[in-house]
């Protein structure tokens, strides 16, 4: 499969949810039982908000590749509406950061390991 041939929606998408179901496994398997927090703990990364501080955070760290920000330029440049509860900059970036998801997701496994390292480093720090 080429990866150029997946359009950067698609890579979002599939990226976005990757991204939630790693966030969830992150909280359960850390022994969080009740829906409220659970809710809140993963809400804290799952967000645009919390995505844009994964986003910036391993940016800066100079964590991602030239490929990887290839797929971040697709996903964020690829924007059809702006959720209320969101500005445009940081959706941009929440779902450039998505992109990256899906794209190592289905281009590179070891290297989604990697990234999801990184992004629960420290523990939460995404509160």
């Amino acid at each position: 499969m080429d990866i150029k041939e997946i359009s950067s929606n698609s890579l979002s998408f599939i990226g976005d949810a990757v991204f939630t179901l790693r966030v969830r496994e992150y909280f359960v398997t850390r022994k969080y039982q009740s829906s409220k927090s659970l809710q809140k703990l993963c809400n804290g990364y799952n967000s645009a908000r919390g995505q844009t501080k994964v986003f910036n955070r391993l940016n800066e760290e100079g964590f991602f590749t030239e490929e990887e920000l290839e797929a971040y330029r697709r996903g964020r440049n690829h924007i059809s509406h702006i959720p209320k509860n969101s500005d445009l900059q940081t959706y941009e970036c929440a779902s450039g950061l998505e992109a990256i998801c899906g794209y190592l997701y289905l281009h590179d496994r070891e290297r989604l390991e990697c990234f999801f390292e990184k992004v629960f480093e420290g523990g939460i720090s995404n509160e």
